[in-house]
């Protein structure tokens, strides 16, 4: 069974870009990753320009070789847009004021801190 999320970065005072996630959505390990690996708002945007995921790992582009949905690069992120070719998989722009909690984790990149479910993110949890 899958553990979706939602990723999002906060652009504008008023509105945030966000993507769905749906493999390993646990603060364990996309939480994990998030903090690890995309911990610059530069990364951030980059990752959110992949558009929706069917994992998060820790490169957004491949290296040289092969990279596709049914064959991915063990450490690159698979994206349903790039790897799969599905259309409409872009980030969709939000209001700030709308609602954040449609997956089981929800994490937000604001002012270079990443929080799940409204908690500063810990490399385990989402903390209160």
């Amino acid at each position: 069974m899958s553990t979706n999320s939602t990723i999002t970065v906060r652009v504008s005072p008023t509105e945030r870009k966000e993507i769905y996630c749906h493999w390993d959505g646990y603060p364990s390990n996309n939480g994990k990753i998030l903090m690890e690996h995309y911990n610059t708002l530069d990364k951030v945007l980059e990752l959110i320009e992949l558009g929706n995921l069917s994992a998060l790992r820790e490169r957004v582009a491949p290296r040289k070789g092969v990279h596709t949905f049914s064959n991915p690069q063990s450490d690159v992120c698979i994206a349903y847009g790039r790897d799969r070719g599905e259309e409409d998989q872009e980030a969709v722009i939000k209001k700030n004021s709308e609602a954040t909690d449609r997956e089981e984790y929800n994490y937000l990149f604001k002012e270079g801190v990443w929080y799940c479910n409204g908690r500063i993110l810990t490399e385990k949890r989402c903390n209160k």
